[in-house]
């Protein structure tokens, strides 16, 4: 992300996670980026990081927020950071509803292999099911997954964050 940072004209998250894009990433931000999550919440581009490093903030234009840096750089912080196809679009591409199919057909697959002998109970996604739908998904195009930090592996292990 860091290197994905200093480069970028768009970031778009969807990782589910909490604090993807983070201080750290916005001291280096290109100029003019624009920021986006379709991921879950409002968690995963860092408000409160942005908020706290930006010298400025106004509205640019319905559902585009810009948050200028003390050396002038600017971001541009698209849908308030909430779902970007719910909150200025309409609704999820096709690319998301792929994935979202692929990963229920193959918890199906292993629901009919080792059903039996899992307890009465919801389960979550196998992580290797989930990460296996994301490497076939990116891998084609060269994109590397970064490892998850101790908060965001937290945060996917609970049930609160963000609905509050």
């Amino acid at each position: 992300m860091l290197e994905a940072a200093a480069e970028a004209d768009l970031i778009v998250t969807v990782t589910g996670s909490t604090g993807v894009v983070r201080s750290e990433h916005f001291r280096v931000l290109k100029d003019g980026c624009l920021l986006a999550n379709s991921g879950h919440f409002d968690v995963e581009v860092s408000r409160k990081d942005l908020e706290s490093i930006a010298v400025s903030h106004r509205t640019a234009r319905p559902n585009v927020e810009e948050y200028r840096f003390a050396d002038g750089r600017r971001a541009y912080l698209l849908g308030e950071g909430r779902l970007i196809n719910l909150a200025a679009g309409q609704g999820h591409p096709v690319e998301i509803m792929d994935l979202s199919f692929a990963l229920q057909a193959l918890s199906a697959e292993h629901l009919a292999k080792y059903g039996r002998t899992m307890a009465p109970k919801v389960h979550a996604v196998p992580a290797a099911l989930d990460r296996s739908v994301a490497e076939a998904a990116l891998g084609p195009m060269g994109v590397r997954i970064d490892q998850p930090t101790r908060e965001q592996q937290d945060y996917a292990n609970e049930w609160e964050g963000g609905t509050s």
